[in-house]
């Protein structure tokens, strides 16, 4: 349940893989544990069926979870040719790595002898999930052993609020995130979820994210948080939806609790007292928003004394 920070272009392949460990264990999750119903759990499988090692088992469980992905195997752009199948027009291939080996000859600093010295480079190559790919035989594609069974609470008018919100939003994998790049909210499917209200609850966090994209309240904190905007960009999808939980009447307490967070907006709150204003604030102006698009809007009053205001 977070705003996903697009990564930057041209990272080698260990700075991509850390990077995306630290922001997961930063959300409180171990990538290293998967959280799948539904699909039997494998090792990621290369396109002849022998398991991926190292790395690349944790890196391509990873990139599965974030796009949804059931298919345990991954294979090159060629070898789905081979098979007869084509990769999907659009999709995106993503990585995986080897070591690559060779000599290369070094001189001795104090006597100048030269010899051959073995090293070793990581090296990557493009590849695609099965469910990325038209065409391939059944094999690839696991049977699903469970059946996922739509939770209770939900309701036509909060269907309808929130589908007259012109968003981009897809169902997929096991994570909520808003990404500012392709503009885009991606939500799990609601049978991952123990209830409707939390779906709607988190739907509204990253509803709240989505807000602060240029072409709507061009929410930028930098300028006004630095380093810290990450934390503040949270504080405000969390007061944001807590606003919209009162307003539509959705829980709030199951999202962004998580000590991470916290942390840190203790660290920004105590280094600037009047950073809660700024953030809920911005905050309002997202709820407001959200309330407008989904026909939900409030009467515009300012915060005065009520005698003034009902003098206004």
């Amino acid at each position: 349940m977070a705003y996903r920070k697009p990564s930057p272009a041209g990272l080698s392949p260990a700075t991509r893989i850390t990077q995306e460990i630290i922001a997961r264990l930063e959300a409180g999750t171990k990538p290293w544990v998967q959280p799948w119903r539904g699909v039997p759990v494998s090792r990621p499988l290369r396109a002849c069926g022998i398991p991926y090692r190292g790395m690349n088992v944790f890196w391509l469980w990873m990139v599965a979870d974030m796009c949804g992905y059931a298919s345990p195997y991954w294979m090159t752009y060629n070898q789905a040719k081979t098979l007869g199948a084509q990769v999907r027009k659009g999709e995106k291939s993503t990585f995986a790595i080897f070591y690559k080996s060779y000599t290369k000859e070094v001189e001795a600093p104090d006597t100048g002898e030269k010899s051959d010295e073995a090293r070793r480079v990581l090296k990557a190559y493009p590849v695609f999930n099965a469910d990325q790919v038209e065409g391939l035989p059944e094999r690839f594609h696991p049977a699903i052993t469970l059946d996922l069974v739509e939770p209770e609470g939900r309701e036509a008018e909060l269907d309808a609020y929130f589908a007259a919100i012109p968003v981009n939003l897809r169902h997929q994998g096991c994570e909520a995130y808003y990404e500012p790049t392709p503009d885009r909210v991606t939500m799990p499917p609601a049978s991952l979820f123990s209830g409707f209200d939390h779906y709607y609850a988190t739907l509204a966090h990253e509803l709240s994210h989505w807000t602060g994209h240029s072409s709507r309240l061009a929410r930028d904190l930098k300028n006004r948080f630095g380093t810290a905007a990450y934390a503040a960009e949270e504080l405000v999808a969390e007061l944001s939806s807590a606003m919209l939980g009162a307003q539509l009447g959705l829980p709030v307490t199951h999202l962004d609790s998580h000590a991470s967070y916290i942390e840190h907006w203790l660290k920004l709150l105590r280094e600037d007292d009047r950073a809660i204003l700024t953030a809920a604030a911005k905050a309002e102006e997202a709820s407001s928003l959200l309330l407008k698009l989904g026909g939900r809007a409030i009467a515009d009053v300012a915060d005065e004394p009520e005698d003034v205001a009902l003098a206004a």
